[in-house]
């Protein structure tokens, strides 16, 4: 049942800077809040029925039974909220988000669906308002905005929480290295007097940013037929050499010079032929081609990436440059940071 008192928006969203900050450097104040690492969601509830749309505005509500029971159940007036769908994973203590979890959630089977709801349930982190009563909250400045907010979720219990905002931009500053370790993804700055604004990138983020020598093990020709569109890439790990992501986003004169760059590695049969292989297929992209051209193991590249999931980077990342100084057999999973561990409960709190 579509919600009728309200046209749902597009998320505000944020633009990428390379440091927190001040908290007064901005006309109002700056609000910061943890970034979290999830499902964009906006949830719409008339006072009857429950709608959970995603950032680009695709229904997710059948995919998470156990949060639509818990909105109807905590919920007291109608609203739409603005907050970040996570799953959370590990023992009391010891907790962190999961994205792989998270990402299996999106299931076609219904029945599948409801076993995953008890065996990898999902939370709500809120962290604006943009309804409340039929009353569209949007020109509110967003501190007006989060007191309400505040007061709508006041004895809210799990799996439904309200994300931590702070003014202190030191504590801010802790918090963008110590919550990584519960796999959460930066910091978020809100100017404090900015009424909500979708699709706009009013909002500041500074996610964790490292770079890593990797060896570049293929690519996938873009989908215009045209030059390079991303790279494969690997390390190895105890001598055996492991795909660890891509690298992507060329622009389309690079996409060409890399394909001359890249050509001496090709691997080729006897006879010349390019060695091609077959890649993983996402279950977000099931219909594009995973085929990839091979490569020798032998090229380097610096490549930047703001973090892990298990032995893979968590988003594509970066290329940097060529490392020809760099052997390719020194590139192993040691040289990659590793966060100090941090108790998700602990951000939740």
């Amino acid at each position: 049942m579509a919600n009728s008192h309200v046209l749902v928006p597009v998320p505000m969203l944020a633009k990428a800077v390379a440091a927190l900050p001040d908290a007064h450097s901005v006309a109002g104040g700056l609000g910061f809040e943890p970034k979290w690492d999830g499902f964009r969601g906006i949830v719409s509830y008339d006072g009857e029925s429950v709608e959970i749309t995603s950032r680009g505005a695709k229904p997710l509500t059948r995919y998470f039974p156990e949060l639509v029971e818990a909105f109807l159940s905590q919920l007291g007036e109608p609203c739409v909220i603005d907050g970040e769908i996570v799953v959370r994973q590990g023992s009391p203590g010891q907790e962190r988000l999961d994205w792989d979890a998270l990402s299996q959630r999106i299931h076609p089977a219904a029945s599948r669906i409801q076993s995953l709801s008890h065996e990898t349930p999902a939370d709500f982190i809120a962290f604006d308002l943009i309804d409340r009563g039929g009353a569209s909250l949007m020109p509110k400045p967003f501190i007006e905005r989060r007191r309400s907010l505040e007061e709508l979720l006041d004895n809210a219990a799990p799996p439904i929480h309200l994300s931590q905002l702070t003014q202190d931009v030191d504590l801010a500053r802790r918090w963008l290295v110590e919550f990584e370790g519960a796999g959460l993804d930066g910091v978020i700055a809100k100017p404090l007097a900015s009424s909500y604004a979708p699709g706009k990138r009013v909002m500041l983020k500074v996610k964790h940013h490292r770079t890593a020598d990797v060896i570049v093990i293929g690519y996938r020709v873009h989908a215009s037929g045209e030059g390079v569109g991303s790279l494969l890439l690997g390390l190895y790990d105890d001598g055996e050499l492991r795909s660890v992501g891509g690298a992507a986003a060329f622009t389309a004169s690079r996409r060409l010079e890399l394909v001359a760059e890249l050509d001496h590695a090709v691997m080729r049969t006897a006879d010349g032929t390019v060695v091609t292989g077959e890649g993983e297929r996402s279950r977000f992209s099931s219909g594009k081609g995973v085929s990839y051209v091979r490569l020798e193991p032998t090229l380097v590249a610096e490549v930047r990436y703001d973090q892990m999931e298990g032995p893979r980077f968590r988003h594509s990342v970066q290329f940097e440059r060529w490392r020809p100084d760099r052997n390719a057999s020194s590139c192993t999973f040691d040289q990659l940071e590793t966060p100090v561990a941090y108790d998700l409960g602990d951000v939740l709190a």
